[in-house]
């Protein structure tokens, strides 16, 4: 059920993308087609009658090509800009809601710790051994060292220091400890039941399977709590049952839907 929302949702999105993309494309092209239109009233090489009765309407007319040649290009980038998103629906990073968000996950871990055990080694090896030929030796000796990558370690930055700089085995060590976390809650979340609450003006829940903490109101909310939605993160959901306003169901949704709450409950008393 999860695997076919989850493939569902990145069809409507990538479809979605797809159909902005001919229209920006559409809209585009016409805007070229009628500049290179308007520009063809102009005789080539029919300069700007300085003087004439003529020269301001033919400057306003002429800027006026420009500014649809560049209305029609820029729309063709915006083209391009979407095509490129929806080419890249499903591929772009790891997707909480993905089934197999956790066995990729733990998979990019060990790739992580790899690469921060690699990076202590070659630093270790590199303050042990003074002479330049032996550090190099023992250096490609490790797995994912080439001969190339061995040369560079030992070229001196800005500062003098050689090897891997701190900051990359900092940076590194921060991104395992934030994946682990999100495996731990993901882990979490598959033990959780749904939560569904009837409040005052609306219903809460917590939708395990979509991976979404759910407002649902039996009408459109007045202005002032789709501002307050908005605010904390949720969206309009309208091809969900019930049109519900969403936001995705971990540690930080919950705590946004917390303030939602107080504040709902709080307008109605």
């Amino acid at each position: 059920m999860r695997r076919a929302g989850f493939e569902g949702r990145a069809a409507a999105r990538r479809k979605k993308l797809e159909q902005a993309a001919e229209k920006a494309e559409q809209k585009g092209r016409g805007l070229l087609d009628r500049a290179h239109a308007m520009a063809a009233v102009i005789p080539f090489g029919q300069p700007v009658l300085l003087g004439h009765h003529s020269e301001k309407r033919d400057r306003s007319y002429r800027e006026k090509i420009h500014t649809t040649f560049g209305k029609g290009f820029a729309e063709l980038e915006k083209a391009r800009s979407y095509a490129e998103k929806a080419s890249g629906v499903g591929r772009a990073g790891i997707s909480s809601d993905d089934p197999d968000a956790i066995e990729k996950l733990t998979e990019k871990l060990r790739g992580l710790e790899r690469a921060q055990e690699l990076m202590k080694k070659a630093n270790a090896i590199i303050r042990r051994h003074k002479d330049r030929e032996r550090c190099l030796s023992a250096l490609v000796q490790l797995e994912g060292v080439t001969e190339e990558k061995a040369v560079e370690l030992l070229k001196p930055d800005l500062m003098g220091r050689v090897g891997f700089p701190a900051y990359a085995l900092s940076n590194n060590n921060a991104v395992i400890h934030a994946t682990r976390r999100r495996i731990a809650m993901l882990q979490r979340s598959l033990k959780a039941d749904d939560v569904h609450v009837h409040m005052a003006g609306f219903e809460y829940r917590e939708d395990v399977g979509d991976n979404r903490i759910h407002f649902v109101f039996s009408g459109k909310p007045e202005a002032a709590v789709r501002d307050l939605l908005k605010r904390w993160g949720f969206k309009w959901s309208p091809s969900r049952p019930g049109q519900p306003w969403v936001r995705l169901l971990n540690p930080a949704g919950q705590f946004a839907a917390k303030m939602v709450i107080e504040q709902l409950m709080k307008q109605e008393g």
